[in-house]
């Protein structure tokens, strides 16, 4: 992973400087609340509903041993003892004091971390696939240019007070798991006809108020050519996004408005500007910010191992988590392990301080000392050994990290909901965990196979529900806390939004809407169809008249 050079260090050390005194001059009150707001939100501090919540940046989904370890003795001294890891791949802190929080900054900042730029209206961080570099389906490893793309979008002074918050995703995958087409700018990296590196450019996609995939700009991008390419489509949108209107503000507005051909236009009259000056990335600098990405030190393994095989066939718990929780991996002998941070009957995303030491251990035991956060709220070794990932589930499983829940109904992305959150219109935790104890048998969840179930509490659409198998969503409606319902949304190359089926339902409903949303599936379902599969061959009017054919009868 990337290391901070001594520019790097001295850039974070003296941001915290800089807070310190923001922070300092406020509690003295010589600033007032309007003029130290954008000082905070600068450096990831958000007013909660109960207490300001921290966001800490996780670039590209990728942490050491070192660095969480470091979380957790923080979230033990200045929290509550847990964190929670956000659909961005960041942590958040949820209970720190304001008055600590330049001494929490002083502390990432030993460690290489920082919290710069996780909110205000500025580029937040970029995103990649969690087994970016491992994955059997790359094609090309993304995250040398997503550093590089961090390094050029942090402190950038132009991009400073966008209209709105700024989102890119980086995927070199056949396999889409960044959700490219779901943000501000999605990168799609290829190899051209020519055998080199290429990039598919998207823009104008997002979720909240106003859910839009976005649409192709440009097919093919040389990557030399990257950042200049986003900072002409920035700065177009600089320009004419809108700020007289909030939720109008996003980029994805402004591609509508103007129409891709339009706005294409004027992004190519932008980069006529820019393009081969000096923002263009040379093969040098590429070559060395891929150093640090390097393919780890690899055994020469074979592709199977007798005590994984012998365990595997005599234990059926170990056998149900490695179907759900380990994954392929391109070099033979290795597989990836998704440490899930969804128990039943828990917050999704949260994990406590001694589960984090736990996790640190695992990765230097086993793992080359690093691991990834997912968009989907979980935590990933990305190169554990076969011969080792028995014992792996034994020391998870005793740390309550080895749920075999990956990919099915229950392994929810959720926001941090009412319970936290000043902007949601209603609690999402608890839905989550209704939800989760509503399908807590795992023969079930392995019949209905694999299901994506995303919750946010307002439509700002941090839990992702536009882009779930079945989507809940928290509206407000006369005070009282309601959820809207859709289906049919995937991530994806293939992506989709899903459809409302229908009127809100009330939080005490919720986990038998989807038992009813689930009743339809297995009825209809085709041979291994899945349920996304099931609702894009039949539509939503089966599963809409089950759910309120039965809530009549109830009623």
């Amino acid at each position: 992973m990337y290391k901070y050079d001594p520019i790097d260090q001295q850039l974070i050390n003296e941001r915290v400087a800089q807070y310190r005194d923001q922070t300092r001059r406020f509690l003295a009150g010589e600033l007032s609340d309007d003029e130290f707001r954008p000082l905070r939100l600068q450096n990831g501090l958000y007013i909660q509903r109960h207490a300001p919540m921290l966001r800490i940046a996780v670039p590209y989904g990728l942490l050491s041993s070192k660095q969480l370890r470091k979380l957790a003795d923080i979230a033990t001294r200045y929290d509550r003892g847990y964190g929670h890891f956000s659909t961005r791949q960041n942590m958040q802190l949820n209970w720190p004091k304001l008055e600590d929080t330049p001494e929490i900054l002083a502390e990432l900042a030993t460690v290489e971390m920082h919290a710069i730029q996780t909110s205000g209206n500025c580029i937040r961080n970029i995103t990649t696939d969690q087994f970016a570099g491992i994955a059997p389906d790359e094609i090309i490893d993304p995250r040398a240019i997503a550093e590089i793309m961090r390094q050029w979008s942090t402190f950038h002074p132009e991009f400073a007070l966008l209209p709105r918050k700024f989102k890119i995703a980086v995927s070199g995958t056949e396999q889409d798991r960044a959700i490219v087409q779901a943000h501000d700018i999605g990168l799609e990296f290829y190899l051209d006809a020519h055998g080199q590196m290429a990039i598919k450019v998207w823009v104008g996609g997002g979720l909240g108020r106003t859910p839009i995939l976005g649409t192709v700009i440009r097919e093919h991008l040389e990557w030399q050519h990257v950042l200049s390419y986003c900072e002409a489509i920035i700065r177009v949108y600089n320009v004419h996004g809108r700020r007289d209107n909030i939720y109008k503000a996003r980029i994805k507005i402004l591609v509508k408005a103007l129409g891709i051909d339009e706005f294409k236009r004027q992004v190519e009259a932008e980069w006529a500007h820019l393009k081969d000056g000096p923002l263009t990335i040379t093969q040098a600098e590429l070559d060395r910010v891929a150093h640090y990405f390097e393919p780890m030190p690899y055994q020469t393994l074979p592709a199977h191992d007798a005590s994984f095989d012998a365990a595997l066939a005599s234990n059926p718990a170990f056998a149900a988590w490695v179907k759900r929780c380990v994954h392929a991996h391109r070099v033979p002998g290795y597989r990836a392990v998704t440490l899930s941070l969804k128990p039943h009957g828990k917050a999704p995303g949260d994990i406590t301080s001694e589960q984090m030491h736990v996790v640190a251990d695992l990765a230097d035991a086993y793992s080359f000392g690093e691991l990834r956060s997912s968009h989907e709220q979980n935590l990933i070794l990305a190169d554990v050994r076969l011969s080792d990932l028995f014992a792996v589930w034994e020391k998870a499983r005793a740390a309550g990290l080895a749920t075999p829940n990956i990919g099915l109904l229950t392994d929810i992305i959720c926001c941090p909901g009412g319970d936290f959150c000043s902007l949601a219109n209603a609690k999402s935790i608890p839905i989550a965990e209704a939800i989760q104890r509503q399908f807590d048998n795992l023969d079930y969840l392995y019949d209905i196979g694999e299901l994506e179930l995303n919750i946010s509490g307002c439509m700002n659409a941090c839990g992702h529900h536009h882009v779930g198998h079945i989507g809940i969503l928290g509206v407000d409606k006369d005070g009282s806390e309601w959820y809207q319902v859709t289906i049919g949304g995937k991530q994806g190359k293939d992506a989709s939004i899903g459809t409302v089926i229908g009127p809100s339902f009330s939080a005490e409903e919720m986990p038998g809407v989807v038992q009813r949303l689930i009743e339809v599936y297995v009825r209809e379902r085709q041979d291994e169809e899945r349920f996304i599969d099931t609702v894009r061959r039949i539509g939503i009017a089966p599963f809409k008249a089950h759910v309120y054919a039965e809530q009549e009868v109830v009623s």
